[in-house]
């Protein structure tokens, strides 16, 4: 596919799980929703910045995009409430990620940085 347009054109469901920042922010806009279409769904579980939630309460409102599923919100915890209130929309607190085995490997990582910490080594995911 040569961009998000074509291939929301071409799905019924869209499932964004792109980075957040200057260069995705709104990646998913009114032309993108549009393209999905009355029967497409988009599901959101990247970063709220990724989705335009005004053109999206738009589209979800006019019955141009069929539903979506958000796990994440543009200006958490904040939710619109054009989308808290619609039928069209499943909401989810900023837990995709909430498996056992993931809840495991966090805490593993924690204990792998501080135990680096203690003994005075490089931290695996130090935050500058």
């Amino acid at each position: 596919m040569s961009d998000l347009k074509t291939l929301a054109r071409s799905s019924e469901i869209l499932v964004i799980a792109a980075s957040g920042g200057a260069g995705s922010r709104h990646l998913v806009n009114r032309e993108v929703l549009d393209a999905l279409g009355p029967d497409g769904f988009l599901i959101n579980v990247a970063r709220g910045s990724v989705v335009d939630e005004q053109a999206l309460a738009q589209a979800l409102d006019a019955g141009t995009l069929g539903g979506a599923g958000l796990d994440v919100f543009e200006h958490e915890p904040e939710v619109p409430e054009t989308l808290r209130h619609s039928s069209r929309v499943v909401l989810q607190p900023h837990r995709a990620s909430a498996t056992v085995e993931t809840r495991l490997a966090m805490g593993n990582l924690v204990v792998k940085n501080l135990a680096a910490h203690f003994a005075d080594e490089s931290l695996l995911t130090a935050v500058i």
